[in-house]
């Protein structure tokens, strides 16, 4: 398999994929869709943002997930990898979900202390902690709540016991996290999955892009048939 640089050609496609949870899952999907890094995207020590990969027309970034969706939305990705959550945070008209790649799965969930019962109690106003404001205000919004919303990118379940918000709104996989730090989950505002997405002027002038949304949508397939 031969590498290529991840600046050698001007008219590369840039392949946006986000650093964190959902990254393990997606190497494989890719390299079923045709698409793996070169080894330096493997190196821990590497602080590189942008590789090489086995095509010679793209390139992979390796970013934040909320930017793999502003990259794309803007064009400066074609293509990219994030959950649906990023998606409906953000709900950019100029990047469009084809595909659900089936992993990634977790939630976002409202939670609180266990010792603080009271927090369930729906006033017309509540703090809570989220890296997610837009869909916290839309779910409060539609129980007739206006949510005032404390904005972290981390350390969420610090906030109720240090007095910052009585709620939280968090991404929740196993219920491990918040169990450690005297959390219950109260409520589940979305279920999540990682989605293929891609910038719709992209899907509509380069053909290369459609291809590509075509061999994800093969393998997501292929796989719902055999564990059917």
């Amino acid at each position: 398999m031969t590498l290529n640089s991840a600046h050698d050609n001007p008219g590369q496609l840039t392949f946006a994929i986000p650093k964190g949870r959902i990254l393990d899952e997606a190497l494989p999907v890719m390299a079923r869709a045709g698409v793996e890094p070169e080894a330096a995207f493997h190196d821990p020590k590497s602080r590189a943002l942008a590789f090489g990969t086995n095509r010679a027309d793209m390139r992979l970034i390796r970013v934040r997930a909320f930017d793999v969706a502003t990259f794309v939305a803007h064009g400066a990705a074609q293509i990219g990898i994030v959950g649906s959550d990023v998606i409906e945070e953000f709900d950019y008209s100029d990047l469009y979900a084809p595909v659900d790649l089936g992993i990634g799965h977790c939630r976002l969930s409202v939670a609180r202390l266990a010792d603080d019962p009271g927090a369930d109690a729906l006033h017309s106003h509540l703090r809570v902690a989220t890296k997610y404001p837009s869909l916290t205000r839309r779910h409060f919004e539609a129980k007739g709540v206006q949510a005032e919303c404390v904005k972290l990118n981390g350390a969420m379940e610090l906030a109720p016991s240090l007095g910052l918000a009585r709620l939280i709104v968090d991404l929740v996989s196993t219920g491990r996290t918040l169990l450690e730090n005297g959390l219950v989950e109260t409520d589940r505002i979305l279920d999540i999955s990682a989605r293929l997405i891609v910038n719709r002027a992209a899907l509509k002038t380069d053909p290369r892009v459609a291809d590509l949304v075509a061999a994800f949508r093969r393998d997501a397939e292929a796989r719902t048939k055999a564990a059917a």
